[in-house]
C-alpha cells in the first residue's frame, strides 16, 4: 500500500481518539506518526482525564474546551462515556477531513496504518448471506466480533475462495486488531490468549449481509459521516455496536459495502473487568438480532443526499420498538443540528481526489 504523504496542503486526514489515560505508548506513536505523515491527531478527553495532559502533535480536548465548541452534542453527550468521541468527529468534520480515522488509546499502529486509503475496491463480497462472521475470514479459530449473535455462532461462512470478486465502494472500512482484539466477554473467558489474524486479506460485507463492526480502528469517508454518531443511551459496550447495524442498513440501501481487512493496529488491552464488561454486553446479546430486525423493516430511501434522513428513520424506529431509550432521540437532534452546521466544511472532497 502507498504510505501517506509526508505532509499534506490543506485539510488533513484526521485521526480520532477519546482517552482518559495519561499519554502513553500508543497515543505517543499516533502523534509520533501523525507528524511524520501529515495527519492531525485529536484525542478527547472526559471527566477522569489527568488535569495536566499534554502531548506534542496533538490537539487535545477536555472537557471544558469540549463545550466552548459550542456544539450540541458537547452539552449533553454523558460524561464518563465513550460517546463523547462524537465532539471529535465533528471538530474533524468542521476542518475539512477528506476521512476520518477512529481508534483507541491501547492500540500500537503498525506500519500498515499509515498506509494511504481508498475507497473502492475488488474484494471479496458475502452478499446476500444474513449473519456472516467476518472474523472467520481472517483466523480458523473459535472467534467472533462483540456484538455477533450468539445464536449464530455455529452458522458456516462460505469459504474465502467461494466468494465472488466484485469491484465495489466501500465508505465505511473496518481494520482488525491483532493481540487482543475486539471480540465479546464471552470469548475472552472462554478463550484467554493472545490472536494473530491472516495478513493480506480483506473481505467486504454486501447488501444482504450483516455482521457487527465496532470503533477500534476504523475510516470513514464523507458521505456517511453522519452516520458516525455514538449513541449515548446504552452502554459503552454497546454504543459502537449498535451504531454498525444503522450504518450497515443504509449503507447496504445504497449498494455499498463495509470492508474488513487484516491488522494495521496491535491492542494492548487497557485493564477490564470481564465480568462488568459481559454485565454491560447482556443487552446486546438479547437484542442485537431485534434491532437488525427492526431496521431491515425501516423504508430506506437510496442516495447521498438521503443519509441524514434515513439514520433518523433508523433511531425513530428502534425507539418506537422500545429496543434503545426514547431519550436517545435528543441526543440525535443535538448531533444533527451540530452535524448540520459543520456539513459545508467538507463538501468539496465527497467524490473527490481521496478515493
Amino acid at each position: 500500500m502507498t504510505p501517506l504523504p509526508e505532509s499534506t496542503a490543506g485539510p488533513k486526514t484526521t485521526i480520532v481518539i477519546t482517552s482518559i489515560s495519561a499519554p502513553n505508548q500508543a497515543l505517543r506513536d499516533y502523534a509520533l506518526g501523525c507528524a511524520r505523515h501529515g495527519a492531525k491527531l485529536l484525542v478527547m478527553g472526559d471527566q477522569e482525564s489527568p488535569s495536566d495532559f499534554s502531548l506534542d502533535e496533538c490537539d487535545y480536548y477536555d472537557v471544558r474546551r469540549q463545550l466552548e465548541t459550542g456544539f450540541r452534542a458537547a452539552a449533553v453527550a454523558p460524561l464518563g462515556h465513550y460517546a463523547r468521541k462524537n465532539i471529535g468527529y465533528l471538530l474533524a468534520m468542521g476542518a475539512g477531513a477528506p476521512y476520518i480515522v477512529e481508534t483507541d488509546d491501547d492500540n500500537i499502529p503498525l506500519p500498515g496504518f499509515w498506509s494511504s486509503r481508498r475507497k473502492r475496491h475488488t474484494v471479496r463480497c458475502s452478499v446476500n448471506r444474513g449473519w456472516v462472521n467476518v472474523y472467520r475470514y481472517f483466523s480458523s479459530g473459535a472467534i467472533w466480533p462483540r456484538g455477533f449473535p450468539l445464536s449464530e455462532l455455529r452458522t458456516p461462512v462460505i469459504p474465502f475462495d467461494e466468494l465472488p470478486l466484485r469491484e465495489i465502494e466501500c465508505p465505511i472500512q473496518q481494520a482488525l486488531a491483532d493481540g487482543d482484539p475486539d471480540v465479546d466477554s464471552i470469548h475472552r473467558l472462554v478463550f484467554p490468549g493472545r490472536t494473530h489474524f491472516a495478513a493480506n486479506r480483506s473481505v467486504a460485507i454486501a447488501p444482504g449481509s450483516w455482521c457487527p463492526f465496532n470503533s477500534q480502528n476504523t475510516t470513514w469517508w464523507p458521505e456517511c459521516y453522519p452516520l458516525m454518531y455514538l449513541p449515548g443511551c446504552c452502554s459503552m459496550r454497546l454504543t459502537d455496536i449498535r451504531r454498525s447495524f444503522v450504518a450497515q442498513r443504509i449503507v447496504s440501501a445504497n449498494g455499498w459495502g463495509i470492508r474488513f481487512e487484516s491488522p494495521t493496529v496491535e491492542q494492548h488491552r487497557n485493564a477490564h473487568d470481564l465480568m462488568r464488561d459481559f454485565e454491560d454486553e447482556v443487552p446486546g446479546y438479547l437484542s442485537n438480532a431485534s434491532i437488525v430486525a427492526a431496521l431491515e423493516r425501516v423504508d430506506i430511501r437510496p442516495g447521498a443526499g438521503r443519509i441524514v434522513e434515513n439514520l433518523w428513520s433508523c433511531y425513530e424506529e428502534l425507539a418506537r420498538s422500545g429496543l434503545i431509550a426514547a431519550d436517545e432521540m435528543r441526543l440525535l437532534d443535538a448531533w444533527l443540528a451540530d452535524y448540520a452546521a459543520v456539513a459545508s466544511s467538507y463538501h468539496n472532497f465527497k467524490g473527490g481526489t481521496q478515493t
